[in-house]
């Protein structure tokens, strides 16, 4: 039994059966491996999104955290950037004292980052009342200042005599601790 086919059909099914098996090996050769590459791909993307979605969040709330105490606390942020001056000092808390007398400014130990300035003062009060309304303004001055132990209080005709030690604190950038720019080239 002879099948009679036409040289064309014969070219067609050739072609058909050789494109046929070129598809399935392209498919299991290729395609297969490629497509689990991907959805691998895929999976550790969507990890990766996940993370970085809770890395951006923790950002946001940090951030926001830190620009509500940055407008909370302006105003200690830039006491930190003010240089002491001594007489401005006894200017503005002459009110709370009958005398006011700083003793030389001493650049004392520097501490976690900052630059600290020892001021020794001595003064005379008409009552313990004016000490801590004194303490209260401290706290809103341009400068932070920290009162030291031992406060001592001695009576003094109608007047209190006080003296303590305070430390002032600024950042380290500070033109009393770092050399000016100028002299750093």
């Amino acid at each position: 039994m002879k099948i009679k086919m036409s040289r064309h059909y014969l070219y067609i099914l050739l072609s058909s059966l050789f494109l046929f098996l070129f598809v399935l090996l392209f498919a299991f050769l290729v395609l297969i491996p490629k497509g689990k590459e991907y959805r691998q791909e895929r999976l550790e993307l969507k990890k990766s999104s996940v993370k970085l979605q809770q890395y951006q969040d923790f950002h946001d709330r940090v951030y926001k955290k830190l620009k509500d105490l940055q407008s909370k606390n302006r105003h200690i942020i830039t006491a930190f950037e003010n240089r002491f001056d001594a007489t401005r000092f006894q200017k503005e808390n002459k009110n709370y004292f009958a005398s006011l007398k700083l003793s030389k400014v001493v650049n004392g130990a520097d501490e976690a980052g900052f630059s600290v300035y020892e001021v020794n003062t001595t003064s005379h009060i008409a009552s313990p009342a004016n000490f801590y309304n004194f303490l209260d303004a401290l706290n809103k001055s341009d400068w932070i200042i920290g009162v030291n132990f031992p406060i001592t209080f001695q009576r003094d005709a109608e007047m209190i005599r006080s003296s303590f030690r305070m430390k002032v604190y600024a950042n380290k950038e500070d033109i009393n601790t770092t050399k000016s720019k100028s002299e750093a080239k």
